[in-house]
């Protein structure tokens, strides 16, 4: 797969403050990537970084083969970019916005016209095109700052936390039209704390925390690497002091009782339910989630900085 996006120890410090350390990753054509992490992890910093609205302390970035550092203008060329929050000039109504947007980016007036129409049916911005943006919902605004971000119909899409502050609906949209991204082979890397987002769109996911990556690859594959869990279920009200032991987390409704606890001590639990005479109902493995598998990236260790794929 072509390499659109390569990061190589990409790092950002403001004074004794390191916001992000050593982060190396590449992303192929064609791929949505997801990348999370929590409040303050280095998202933005990061994309800003790769998009080159911020220079990095160290490190290298090329985009579509090319340095970022050699010609900056050429590589945003190829680059859209939806900054969090969607930044946009208030007063401006949306019609007036990507009229100026495609003028920065230097398409000839033919082209603008045409790419207008399109990104406003795509986006459904028909009904605000002429109201101000500053009088326009939360939603509103993220569709004309996805807009702006695909007139110039880019390689590759940067969004930084597109769906957040969004209704279902709004949510649904931005998720078709990310899907719509990837089907016309362009390059999809997004910032998101909504893990189920990221687990239904992504191909793979990069978490990061303290400014270092912890983890890069697909859901599937990272939630495999760690211990799975079982749900075992009975029948009779009883929970044996031995599967607390055991860290079981036991629910008990009626005279039935509910216990998921790790992989690992599924042979003990057993023997304790024979042992106790409790009638096994059933014993189901427990997926584990990418919202699990993020929880435990984020418990304190200092992870191995620079992975690379």
């Amino acid at each position: 797969m072509e390499k659109l996006i390569e990061v190589t120890e990409l790092s950002k410090r403001f004074g004794h403050l390191v916001a992000v350390d050593r982060v190396s990753l590449a992303v192929g054509r064609g791929e949505v990537l997801g990348f999370l992490g929590p409040n303050g992890a280095g998202k933005s910093t990061t994309m800003k970084m790769i998009t080159g609205f911020l220079s990095p302390t160290s490190g290298s970035v090329k985009v579509c083969g090319k340095e970022l550092a050699d010609d900056p203008l050429a590589a945003k060329r190829r680059i859209g970019y939806l900054p969090e929050g969607a930044p946009a000039y208030g007063e401006m109504t949306p019609a007036a916005f990507l009229d100026f947007i495609g003028d920065i980016r230097g398409m000839s007036a033919s082209l603008k016209a045409a790419r207008i129409r399109e990104v406003v049916a795509q986006i459904h911005l028909e009904g605000v095109l002429n109201q101000s943006i500053e009088t326009l919902s939360k939603g509103f605004k993220r569709r004309v700052g996805l807009a702006q971000a695909i007139l110039h119909d880019p390689r590759i899409v940067f969004l930084d936390e597109p769906m957040s502050g969004l209704d279902p609906m709004g949510r649904r949209e931005v998720r078709d039209l990310m899907e719509q991204l990837k089907n016309e082979g362009k390059t999809v890397f997004f910032s998101t704390h909504i893990l189920s987002d990221a687990e239904a769109l992504c191909d793979r996911v990069a978490i990061i925390h303290l400014g270092e990556l912890r983890s890069v690859g697909a859901v599937a594959d990272l939630t495999s690497s760690i211990e799975g869990k079982i749900e075992l279920v009975w029948h009779g009200n009883k929970v044996p002091a031995a599967l607390n032991a055991l860290g079981a987390e036991c629910h008990v409704t009626g005279d039935t009782v509910r216990a998921v606890l790790l992989e690992g001590n599924q042979e003990a639990a057993l023997e304790t339910l024979r042992r106790e005479q409790l009638r096994i109902v059933s014993l189901i493995p427990v997926r584990t989630s990418l919202e699990e598998y993020f929880v435990r990236k984020l418990q304190p260790s200092k992870a191995a900085a620079g992975v690379t794929l």
